[in-house]
């Protein structure tokens, strides 16, 4: 079991910063005495930073400020198509189509209630909506107990139903609840009240079994029980065990991102538990977890002001390309914002009834790197855009990502010159520096944040191009080291020889001299 500093020194967090990190984040001053926002980190110590905001709200919208009559009622699903934003309103039965236009406004193009070519035509309940590269719909029509595959005119493609095989409970009701799919047609199902993974189906509607199951966990009573019980008892064990998925999003690579609110505090802390995985095609979890900490959203919590426990992901996007991926935490309203090695680049968010946070939040998408929250409580959407220390810290990645290593290293200059509480600047100038092979300058960003991973492989570095410069020197002091011993031994030894004949000729009678 892999163990992390978090849970070290977890007993040395005081009990004063557990507090600031428990209420949602405000106004605050930094260090410096810069007007910062609700944006933070956490350092080494797991001590909340905050830091310049990130994000920006550009607007909240309701479907009647959109141009409806009827407002949304618990809307659960949101999906973004370039430029184009469909909100499922699973409370009224539709999808509902928002164009955004240059000048940054949605105009509505289109109410989607019903498809064609099909016995019921009616949607009801939907839940989510998943558009392909072909620009075929996947729908969740979680009230009518089916997933709909349609092209864009809503003419039906096919119907995916409740699976006949064994393996599906034939007494548990079909509820498909989100719904992604590959670009080979495999549609991934996440469904109520299933626990063995995700519902696979191949592109010909045919059931494939379960996706990326998260494996069971159990106390050691329950382990012991399970090896002295019979096999109907084991397999009553497994029916409780949390292990029940909340939604999927897919990257440009074709990766499964699955995240779940069936988790433990103290699973995630010591990483058993996982609130967010990346399935490969077998369905094993290669999410990277480089961070000071595990992918967990906030690493220290308590009870406050009604809300207690870890951070539980409700939904994750991922940004094409870049690695970079977004979780939604249902418990505080937080967004966490990862990048391709797991490291927490920001966090803002919150609680309350202020534009940029949510009571009810449900559902993320992005759109370049803007992102959408969509609030089943508030019965709105709310539009996030970057600000410019947002960009410039997706800049400083991207740069290093394409092996641009010194502009990365001067971009990050730029993100430490206005958050210079900001462990990652220094992080990123560190990894600049190493990347260019100036191992010797690198070691010092590493050290002020404690990068001991990185540290080490520069000090390496450092020690064998040391080496390789001094080579000469080495050996001849290596060579002095050996010879001038022997040559002194030899010497001593020489003399002894003459000394010692000296005293063997008197003592014979010799003259002396």
């Amino acid at each position: 079991m892999k163990l992390r500093r978090s849970n070290r020194i977890k007993g040395l967090v005081l009990a004063g910063i557990m507090c600031l990190a428990l209420v949602p984040p405000v106004p605050a001053k930094a260090d410096d005495g810069v007007d910062v926002g609700y944006t933070y980190n956490y350092d080494f110590w797991n001590e909340v930073r905050y830091s310049p905001d990130a994000y920006e709200v550009v607007g909240v919208y309701t479907a009647v400020d959109l141009g409806l009559e009827t407002n949304f009622k618990n809307p659960d699903g949101l999906f973004v198509y370039g430029d184009l934003v469909f909100v499922c309103d699973t409370g009224n039965s539709r999808i509902i189509q928002w164009k955004k236009t240059s000048e940054g406004k949605f105009e509505l193009e289109r109410i989607i209630t019903e498809v064609k070519g099909t016995e019921v035509t009616s949607l009801s309940g939907v839940t989510d909506i998943f558009i392909d590269q072909d620009r075929n719909f996947y729908i969740a029509d979680k009230g009518n107990e089916r997933v709909i595959k349609t092209d864009w005119d809503m003419n039906v493609l096919m119907l995916f139903t409740k699976p006949v095989e064994n393996t599906f409970d034939q007494s548990l009701y079909f509820l498909p609840d989100k719904v992604v799919a590959d670009t080979e047609g495999r549609l991934y199902c996440v469904s109520d009240n299933i626990n063995k993974g995700i519902i696979k189906y191949e592109a010909d509607g045919s059931f494939s079994g379960f996706y990326g199951a998260m494996p069971a966990q159990y106390s050691w009573y329950q382990y012991i029980w399970k090896k002295i019980s019979s096999a109907a008892q084991r397999a009553a064990l497994e029916s409780f065990v949390p292990t029940e998925y909340d939604n999927v999003a897919i990257d440009n690579e074709g990766f499964i991102y699955a995240c779940s609110t069936n988790v433990s505090g103290s699973g995630l802390n010591n990483g058993s538990e996982e609130g967010v995985r990346r399935l490969n095609l077998l369905g094993k979890n290669i999410l990277i977890q480089n961070g000071y900490d595990y992918v967990i959203g906030d690493v220290v919590w308590g009870n406050f002001a009604g809300y207690s426990g870890s951070s539980l992901f409700i939904d994750v996007t991922a940004f094409d390309d870049s690695g970079i991926y977004v979780c939604l935490d249902k418990t505080r309203g937080r967004l966490f914002t990862y990048d391709e090695q797991g490291e927490l680049l920001f966090a803002f968010g919150g609680v309350g009834n202020m534009d940029g946070y949510f009571k009810g939040p449900v559902a993320l998408e992005h759109m370049g790197t803007d992102l959408i929250v969509l609030d089943s409580i508030d019965n709105s959407f709310t539009v996030f855009t970057p600000t410019e220390y947002g960009n410039l810290i997706y800049q400083a990645l991207e740069e290093y990502r394409r092996g641009d290593y010194i502009k990365s290293g001067e971009t990050w200059e730029e993100v430490r010159k206005i958050n210079g509480n900001y462990d990652l600047a220094y992080i990123g100038i560190g990894r600049s520096l190493k990347r260019q092979k100036k191992y010797k300058e690198s070691l010092k960003y590493f050290k002020t944040k404690w990068d001991r991973k990185n540290y080490s492989k520069a000090f390496k570095e450092y020690r064998k191009e040391w080496v390789e410069e001094n080579i000469a020197w080495i050996f001849t002091l290596l060579a002095l080291l050996i010879i001038v011993p022997l040559v002194r031994k030899k010497i001593k030894m020489i003399k002894w020889e003459i000394d010692t004949a000296d005293i063997f000729k008197n003592s014979d009678g010799g003259e002396k001299k």
